[in-house]
C-alpha cells in the first residue's frame, strides 16, 4: 500500500502560491519568532511570504518548489534555486550549483522523516539538473537544522549576512558535492 504522503514539483498556480505563502509564514514564525522582535518578524514575513511573491517565484525558471502533501494539505516544501552563487568567490561560475533556499516542514511534522524525504528529493532534483554541488544557508544559532544538514554530508564553507527585518544575523553557508 502506498503512503498518502506525496512529494512532487509544485504546480505554478495562484492556489499553490497561496499555500506556499501561508506555510512559509507559519513555519518561519514558529521557528524564529522567539529569537526576533515582533517588528522584525512582521517586516520579514511581509517582504517574503505573500501569494504574489510566491507566484512570481513559482514562475521563475531558475526556481523549483518541491511540495509535500498529506491528502490535500501542504505539510512541507523545499525551494530550490538553480545556478546559485551562494558561497562562491567573485568571478567563479555558478553553473551546476543548486541552492536549497528553504526546507520548511510544519512543526507537527518535525521528527516524522518528512524533512529527510524533502532533502533526498532536493538532492535527486540537483542530480536531474546535472548539478555538481548543493549549497544552503542556515542560521548559526539553529543547531537542530545544522545537525540535520551535516547528517546529509553538508560541510561549512563560509558565512554570510541574513536580515530579519532590521536585525542582521549570520548564516553558515554549507556545501555538499554530488
Amino acid at each position: 500500500m502506498s503512503s498518502p504522503l506525496r512529494i512532487s514539483v509544485a504546480k505554478r498556480t495562484p492556489a499553490v502560491a497561496a499555500q506556499l505563502a501561508e506555510l512559509g509564514r507559519q513555519t518561519f514564525h514558529d521557528t524564529f519568532a522567539a529569537d526576533n522582535t515582533a517588528e522584525d518578524m512582521a517586516d520579514f514575513l511581509a517582504a517574503n511570504f505573500s501569494p504574489e511573491i510566491q507566484l512570481a517565484e513559482l514562475n521563475d525558471p531558475q526556481i523549483v518548489f518541491l511540495v509535500a502533501y498529506m491528502q490535500q494539505e501542504m505539510v512541507g516544501y523545499a525551494k530550490l534555486g538553480l545556478n546559485s552563487g551562494l558561497g562562491l568567490e567573485e568571478g567563479k561560475s555558478s553553473v551546476g550549483r543548486l541552492e536549497i533556499e528553504r526546507l520548511y516542514v510544519r512543526h507537527d511534522w518535525i521528527g516524522t522523516g518528512l524533512g529527510a524525504s524533502l532533502m533526498r528529493r532536493a538532492i535527486e532534483e540537483a542530480r536531474s539538473q546535472q548539478c555538481r554541488t548543493v549549497v544552503l544557508g542556515v542560521w548559526e544559532r539553529n543547531q537542530h537544522a545544522i545537525e540535520f544538514y551535516k547528517r546529509f554530508g553538508f560541510r561549512e564553507i563560509g558565512r554570510h549576512e541574513f536580515r530579519v527585518g532590521q536585525d542582521v544575523q549570520t548564516d553558515l553557508i554549507l556545501r555538499k558535492g554530488l
